[in-house]
């Protein structure tokens, strides 16, 4: 043991304890947090009292006149400004809802305020507002309630001189003028009330803290309590608070407080805060999603696009980390013609990389309901737009608010220049969690796009801390790639990200780097470069999931019903299209004087695209929204009808056309086919007409024709109807019975009714337009004739019986059962037709049919294949599926045989067990009190086949949406509203020239469009570079879910045909397909649900 004394070193711990100090209560200090920043009681003590360091209002400085435009008008600046201002307040109220009223601001910033370090005008009306200057540049938007309600002073306001500047006021709130809530219909009678119109001198430093204080304040209450991040960031708050207090809240104390913040968040008052290299987690992308019609009209949407995007190009000034994205080609050609200046504004922003398009639609349309030539020209014309306007195509098809998502979409997006999809709607299903974040999409043909969902589930995200940290805790796709996109900004009713979001994601990246846990955030990086790097991934091996066919969104299942009339308006519209581009292109065939309406064509159709918008045709709009469709629709029809005339003209069957012989039909379909039809106002004549494509004939039925259709009434109220191929019993106006005599099948279970309408309440959990829920289906109630049933035709060509209910005191509904004699090659149908009366309200009306047929899948219509969906009810997935979407048909079959249902311009149905249902009207109040009231007119069908599902249900259904055009002789009476028919050898020559593009081969394939090459030379408007030479396009598609084989066949009147090329939907130069140039014939060889894109090069 050593000698020798020992040394004990000091310690800093006094000996002797100065006294106790207790444990932090962790809830009281956390909050105590509330008081520091808030506008309650504390406010004239803690941080908002500093955040302003003067003010001025009154006359003398911030002079207030007004302009106000009658009839709820909406004036150019241009006209505005011409009328006489007359002097206004502050506390005036502003209306009615809709108004405008121009404010002409004459400001003076007196001189104790003129050394300030920063200005501001602060305007609130709650609602929205543009800033212009005093000659006619639009600046800025305002939105009101206290949100974005400053417009930082130019340095020029400085001088002691009154400078002249002008808000265009708009009443309406951001989110259109609901009473009691938003999706309510609007309040006819709003005013609003101006509360605030100073100059303001704002406290930067104050400013900055409080935004400080705001995230490191989500860290305290966000971050795990038992981690250590969590406790500092407390402590930090509460030192913050400690320190203001004992400074007295002075600009020295403000200081300090934030030099504290920065040991947790670091330098965070530039972008500089985001060049280091550290791995980023999030990527933050600005965004401002503005729907085109919603809770206000379009004429709103067009000042709305302004007022946002200006904000955007203002922030992209100040914070040049900014990258702000918006899609909707619509949008922008609205900006182009209507604000021209701000345009070129948001040109230099997109060369700058700062302003991204993105999307390629024309609008963010629905999915669910338009064809599938629809859903192409969406991108067609997005893209073309988008490429004219600024060089460049979108790579991304960008559609977070729509409900649902078709399968073929993956399909034609790749078609149309695009691999990747993003969305977050998925994120709203109210009965199953969707299981992935980034997958790969798999459309019915196989094609595939790399889908991200926005792990935050929304695309109007306030880059809150929180919203940083969801985008890694609710992705669900880790295993493959923990990125996700943060997509933030204020929308719907349009705004953008604001200048506090900008800050707060300064914080949020500061305390990544400088203190860890929370994901690190990155802004700068545009949405394409984020899907880069997933592509990247993948190509060196990352394998992400998959999810094949419809991304069915379990929720807004009402929308494929409400708004009954705007439906059978698109689908119209759809066909007319059709008609009129393959009419049109025929005529310029066969004279080549004939200028393609190019112009016109694209008129409707741009309208047409716009009436598609997510709100607009599913039927979740304000009542104005389709006031304004139904304008625009009845306009559209009027210049189609003219379109027709002329093309119709120029093939030698129009107006003008010889009127030596009967009257004749045009078939406008891909494949000949038959039809007995009355002739227009005559008493009781029939024809058959039958041939096609083309002109084809029309031939009068003698009472002796050897096919019939009779009808009798065997008891009271019992009818039986029979064909060659039908015997049907009708009970009350319910088929009871159907039996096909081909087969010897009855169709009706022993005991139930086909075509029984029946009723169900309708009152969803949220969303009146949108949703019906699955508890509707417990209400159901039948509805029983109100009065006998009569027979309307005796045949022998037709019969039809007619039966009366009443659904209410104000509602009723006739509905006619017809069936026509059948005709040797064309199978038949019992139709059903029904004009319906209806004041109902929160009620669907339905139309039933149980069949005698077993499968666990029904198949219904989407564009350009087959949706097969479960009848059960095994799982809650399946479940979900109680109300689905169709087109024109949907079918149930076994081995064997089945049964298809057709309709004209309906898409809400459900098929439960055997049992089919049609959903037909519904009757909600909210956002538009008056949805389908009124006068309906619907039609449907069944349609039994011997066999499976095939081309014939695909080709009835169409034709029976698709009628021919009757085309007569002035001759007789009875003629003498229909068109005069052609002579003899111009219907031959017409109709050889309307069936010289023909496709054969297998019955699956359908040649769904013609129309002329988009920029050849003698079609081209100057948007993109014309082509050389005149081209023909034609889409095909297969239609049942197979490989098919056929042959385009062309023979253009002796105008040959030099090449054709399978291209995609934007016409681009595609791949010559091997054919026979001489005989004109090219092979076609289609996958399983593929769509095809010929071009024809004449």
């Amino acid at each position: 043991m050593g000698g020798g004394s020992r040394h004990i070193p000091g310690t800093p711990l006094p000996k002797i304890a100065a006294g106790p100090v207790g444990q932090q209560i962790h809830s009281i200090y956390k909050g105590r947090l509330g008081q520091f920043a808030s506008n309650g009681e504390y406010s004239s003590q803690n941080l908002q009292a500093a955040m302003y360091e003067g003010r001025a209002s009154g006359e003398e400085h911030v002079k207030l006149q007004v302009y106000s435009p009658p009839d709820l008008s909406r004036p150019t600046f241009e006209e505005a400004i011409t009328h006489e201002f007359k002097d206004t307040h502050v506390g005036a109220s502003f209306g009615p809802s809709w108004a405008t009223h121009w404010i002409k601001l004459t400001l003076k910033v007196p001189a104790e305020l003129q050394k300030k370090e920063h200005l501001e005008l602060h305007w609130d009306a709650d609602n929205e507002g543009l800033i212009w200057t005093e000659d006619g540049e639009p600046l800025q938007g305002l939105s009101g309630g206290g949100e974005r309600i400053e417009w930082v002073l130019p340095d020029s306001f400085r001088d002691g001189k009154s400078h002249t500047f002008y808000i265009e006021m708009a009443c309406n709130g951001m989110f259109g003028n609901g009473m009691g809530s938003s999706i309510q219909p609007p309040d006819p009678n709003r005013y609003f009330q101006l509360k605030v119109a100073d100059i303001v001198a704002v406290n930067l430093e104050a400013r900055a803290l409080s935004v400080d204080f705001w995230i490191i304040g989500d860290a305290a209450r966000e971050f795990p309590d038992n981690s250590w991040e969590e406790h500092q960031a407390l402590q930090i708050c509460n030192d913050i608070m400690d320190t203001f207090i004992k400074g007295h809240g002075t600009q020295e104390s403000i200081i300090q407080c934030r030099e504290i913040a920065r040991k947790y968040i670091g330098h965070v008052d530039s972008s500089k805060v985001y060049e280091s290299e550290k791995e980023s987690l999030v990527y933050a992308i600005g965004h401002c999603h503005i729907d085109t019609c919603w809770l206000w009209p379009w004429a709103e949407t067009k000042r709305k696009i302004a007022r946002s995007w200006s904000n955007q190009c203002d922030l992209m000034d100040r914070y040049p980390e900014h990258r702000f994205t918006c899609s909707q080609a619509q949008q922008y050609k609205w900006l182009e013609t209507l604000y021209p200046k701000l345009f070129d504004r948001v040109k230099s922003k997109i060369k700058e990389g700062s302003f991204q398009p993105v999307g390629g639609s024309w609008v963010e349309h629905d999915t669910n309901l338009p064809s599938g030539e629809s859903l192409v020209r969406q991108f067609l014309y997005g893209q073309r737009y988008f490429e004219s306007r600024f060089g460049e195509r979108c790579k991304t098809f960008w559609i977070p608010d729509t409900f649902g998502y078709s399968a073929q979409l993956p399909q034609l997006c790749r078609l149309a220049g695009m691999g990747r999809f993003f969305t977050q709607k998925l994120s709203w299903n109210n009965i199953n969690v969707f299981p992935h974040t980034t997958f790969n999409w798999v459309a019915l043909d196989g094609s595939q796009v790399l889908c991200h969902m926005a792990p935050d589930d929304t695309y109007t995200a306030s880059a809150h801390f929180g919203d940083v940290k969801r985008t890694v805790s609710q992705h669900k796709s880790l295993d493959q790639d923990n990125t996700g996109l943060l997509v933030f900004g204020k929308g719907d009713g349009g705004g953008g990200p604001t200048f506090e979001m900008l800050e707060k994601l300064r914080r949020c990246r500061g305390m990544s780097d400088n203190t860890g846990l929370l994901p690190r955030v990155k802004m700068g990086d545009s949405v394409e470069d984020y899907f880069a790097r997933l592509e990247k991934k993948a190509a060196n091996g990352t394998e992400f999931v998959t999810w094949y066919g419809e991304l069915y969104l379990e929720l807004h299942r009402g929308t494929y019903t409400t708004q009954a009339n705007n439906k059978w308006n698109n689908r119209h519209s759809e066909i007319m299209l059709h008609d009129i581009e393959y009419l049109a292109t025929m005529a310029t065939i066969k004279d080549s004087s004939f200028k393609y309406p190019k112009k016109e064509i694209d008129d409707i159709w741009e309208n047409v695209l716009l009436c598609q918008f997510h709100d607009c045709l599913p039927g979740s709009a304000i009542e104005v929204c389709y006031r304004d469709s139904d304008e625009l629709y009845a306009n559209l029809f009027k210049a189609g009808s003219q379109l027709l005339e002329r093309a119709l003209s120029v093939l030698g069957v129009g107006a003008n056309a010889s009127r030596r012989s009967p009257y004749t039909a045009i078939n406008t379909l891909p494949w000949s086919r038959a039809e007995i039809k009355k002739i227009p106002h005559s008493r009781n004549e029939y024809a058959v007409v039958h041939g096609g494509p083309g002109v084809v004939s029309v031939e009068a039925l003698s009472s002796t024709s050897k096919s019939t259709a009779s009808i009798k009434e065997v008891e009271e109220g019992i009818f039986h109807l029979s064909n060659d191929h039908f015997k049907i019993e009708v009970k009350y106006g319910s088929i009871t019975s159907l039996l096909d005599l081909t087969e010897d099948r009855e169709l009706i279970p022993s005991g139930q009714k086909a075509n029984q309408l029946v009723i169900f309440d309708d009152k969803p959990l949220n969303f009146q337009a949108w949703d019906v829920e699955v508890y509707h289906l417990r209400s159901r109630e039948e509805l029983r004739p109100s009065g006998k049933s009569r027979i309307m035709e005796q045949g022998p060509h037709r019969v039809s019986l007619v039966t009366p209910h009443k659904i209410s005191e104000k509602s009723w509904i006739r509905t006619t059962i017809s069936l026509s004699a059948s005709i040797d090659s064309q199978p038949s149908y019992v139709e059903m037709s029904s004009e319906v009366e209806w004041q109902e309200a929160m009620k669907i009306l339905k139309v039933e049919f149980p069949v005698d047929i077993t499968n666990t899948e029904a198949s219904y219509e989407t564009q350009y294949g087959i949706i097969r969906r479960p009848t059960h009810y095994n799982t809650s997935w399946d479940m979900a599926k109680f109300e689905v979407c169709c087109h024109k048909w949907a079918d149930l079959s076994e081995a064997g045989y089945g049964v298809s249902i057709l309709n004209d311009s309906k898409y809400g149905f459900s098929t439960a067990g055997n049992m089919m249902r049609l959903s037909l009207l519904r009757a909600p109040k909210a956002p538009d009190a008056h949805a389908d009231m009124g006068r309906h007119r619907v039609r449907y069908a069944i349609f039994p086949h011997a066999g499976p599902l095939d081309h014939r249900t695909v080709r009835t259904a169409r034709n029976f949406n698709h009628p021919f055009r009757l085309i007569g002789s002035p001759s007789s009476q009875q003629q003498q509203h229909l068109p005069p028919a052609p002579s003899p050898s111009t219907s031959a020559s017409t109709s050889k020239l309307l069936s010289s593009i023909r496709l054969t081969g297998s019955p699956a394939l359908v040649l769904d469009a013609i129309k002329r090459g988009e920029d050849d030379r003698d079609v081209s408007r100057g948007d993109l570079p014309a082509r050389d030479g005149r081209s023909v396009i034609v889409r095909v598609y297969e239609s049942l879910g197979g490989k098919a084989r056929g042959v385009l066949e062309v023979d253009l009147d002796g105008l040959g045909v030099k090449k054709v090329e399978k291209c995609n939907l934007l016409e681009d130069e595609g791949v010559v397909v091997e054919g026979e140039k001489e005989g004109g014939r090219w092979k076609v060889q289609l996958r399983a649900f593929e769509v095809a894109t010929y071009r024809l090069w004449l």
